[in-house]
């Protein structure tokens, strides 16, 4: 472009990618990112019937629901305080089944009845007081198979007397059984509640606020299990052990890394996800490890309430020079691009929708923190959030292409730095550059023929139109393009950064985007959110063409857009 390193640079990011086809029909390859909503405003079954248009209207791809049962005398059981004596008879939530049967969601897939191990007033060592737990668990998973839930929300922490669960000095028993008796106790129930829940329901996902996560401080010893002893949770990971032995490949267990709720660098997210997938198999048996490896999945927590909390709270989220709503996105596109499929987000203080619960406050989570829906929408999915955002400004009158002649229908066009050019025959669409690598001999052409006009590109072997824009870093943006193809050839989109003075720079932060699936006329979309790095001081679009064989091959692009965010 301005210099030879330039074009072999160009040419060779161009080139890896010319022998990716223009369209495969397949199934959709990308590992699915998910966000579940928890917190303080938990809706039971009833209420998640009664709200569920409003609930679909929020960020999210899953709830979790605290459900709860009927005695014949009329005495409410929660199904959550299932870690206590007691026989439970399945008709007593039967209620309960038939209402979530009830709320089918496009949107909402994946919600998770909630199973809390509290009161946590059983000892390990009570067969009759375990024989009640282990039925407790079972009818949580009867309900979750049968009320259309991805499955259970467990979770671990203690917030009932007499003592937690999972931490030995607390154990009524501790001065007749040894920790490594109790240790090979809690592996048993792990297999005996899996072995109940796996019988009922044997694609469930078992998605736990955290799993060995929590005890990541014991593993680098020859022997973890003395460092367990002395641990709030050091009887945890035998449990879970014993969830592994007997779990069928069907299910899938969520280690949600609660421990994240202060994390606010890429960094942290990183570094947890490869300690749960590495260094915390040490916590279960070595036969268990490759079962650990393919069903546990890494997640993240998101505390909302640390992105609204005052300086002076120990729990409190720093915007880092920016907003703090804008440290939300971020933060919670990196847990996103980190987790295996899910990431949760709680809050206390404010809702998403109508809750009784008195503590939480009746303003909205947008309300109190404002953008923090949209923040999130963002993370969750640019691109789907990129397609409505341009939807509503749509039908709202307010569209704005900052691309000069991005339609292709006008002969005179502005330039970047000011002034106009006219198209000359022969020439690309006024506005418009082109490149092609040397020992490329196609044409680069305005299409007045096609549509109000369009870019036409035939017989390249590899080379792009181009346009660029000055932008500020941290700026985001949304660049989309129609594009068509006849005989051989591929079409994609490129953002590509300079500096102000037009060095080109931040290669990582290149964006590439190929075409979708036909939009019934066959032009294909491309369509992607990019965002401004810190030392780029101008966008650069690449309307990339490749692979085409002969002067007959030709592509076309229109209607191509760029729209900054807010």
């Amino acid at each position: 472009m301005r210099s030879t390193t330039s074009s072999r640079l160009l040419c060779l990011l161009l080139g890896v990618f010319l022998a990716v086809p223009a369209w495969v029909c397949a199934e959709d390859a990308r590992r699915p990112k998910k966000l579940i909503a928890t917190g303080w405003d938990h809706v039971d079954a009833a209420r998640l019937r009664e709200n569920l248009a409003e609930m679909e209207s929020r960020p999210f791809d899953g709830v979790v629901v605290a459900v709860s049962g009927r005695t014949p005398e009329g005495k409410g059981v929660s199904l959550g305080w299932a870690f206590q004596k007691g026989a439970w008879e399945r008709a007593w939530f039967q209620e309960s089944v038939d209402i979530l049967k009830q709320c089918r969601s496009n949107r909402l897939t994946d919600n998770f009845v909630l199973l809390n191990a509290n009161p946590g007033n059983v000892d390990w060592f009570d067969d009759d007081g375990w024989a009640d737990i282990i039925d407790h668990c079972r009818i949580a998973a009867w309900v979750a198979k049968q009320g259309g839930m991805k499955g259970i929300l467990f979770d671990p922490e203690p917030y009932a007397q007499p003592h937690a669960a999972f931490q030995y000095a607390a154990q009524p028993e501790r001065d007749k059984h040894t920790f490594a008796e109790y240790h090979a106790q809690a592996r048993l129930r792990g297999r005996q509640m899996m072995q109940a829940i796996a019988e009922e329901y044997p694609e469930i996902t078992l998605f736990c606020y955290f799993m060995n996560s929590v005890s990541g401080f014991a593993t680098g010893n020859a022997d973890p299990v003395p460092a367990l002893s002395t641990m709030g949770y050091g009887l945890y990971p035998p449990m879970i052990d014993g969830w592994l032995d007997c779990a069928p490949p069907t299910v899938t267990f969520v280690d949600g890394c609660e421990s994240a709720y202060r994390y606010n660098s890429v960094l942290q997210y990183l570094q947890s996800a490869v300690k749960i997938k590495g260094a915390c198999q040490e916590l279960v048996s070595q036969e268990n490890r490759a079962k650990y490896r393919a069903q546990v999945q890494v997640s993240f927590g998101m505390y909302l309430d640390a992105y609204w909390n005052p300086e002076d709270s120990p729990w409190h989220i720093d915007g880092l020079g920016g907003s703090r709503v804008d440290r939300l996105r971020l933060n919670t596109a990196a847990a996103l691009r980190a987790a295996d499929e899910y990431v949760w987000v709680y809050g206390e203080k404010f809702r998403w929708w109508p809750t009784p619960n008195g503590r939480v406050n009746q303003e909205s989570w947008p309300e109190a923190l404002p953008g923090c829906d949209k923040a999130l929408a963002y993370a969750r999915d640019p691109v789907a959030f990129a397609r409505q955002e341009l939807a509503a400004r749509r039908q709202e009158g307010r569209v704005e292409n900052l691309f000069s002649n991005g339609d292709f229908s006008q002969a005179e066009a502005a330039l970047t730095d000011g002034g106009t050019v006219r198209w000359a025959e022969g020439r690309p669409p006024a506005g418009w550059n082109a490149w092609q690598e040397e020992s490329s001999k196609g044409v680069f052409l305005w299409d007045q023929a096609v549509g109000d006009g369009s870019a036409r590109a035939a017989g390249v072997k590899n080379g792009c139109f181009l346009q660029s824009h000055s932008v500020e870093p941290g700026q985001r943006y949304i660049v989309t393009a129609r594009a068509r193809t006849e005989g051989h050839g591929n079409t994609w989109l490129r953002v590509r950064w300079q500096t102000a003075d037009g060095r080109w720079t931040a290669e990582a932060r290149d964006h590439l985007v190929f075409p979708g699936p036909p939009d019934g006329d066959e032009w294909r979309e491309l369509i992607g959110t990019v965002e401004v790095p810190d030392d780029a001081g101008r966008l650069v679009l690449l309307l990339g063409v490749g692979n085409q064989t002969s002067p007959d091959d030709t592509a076309w692009f229109d209607n191509v857009e760029l729209h900054r965010l807010p």
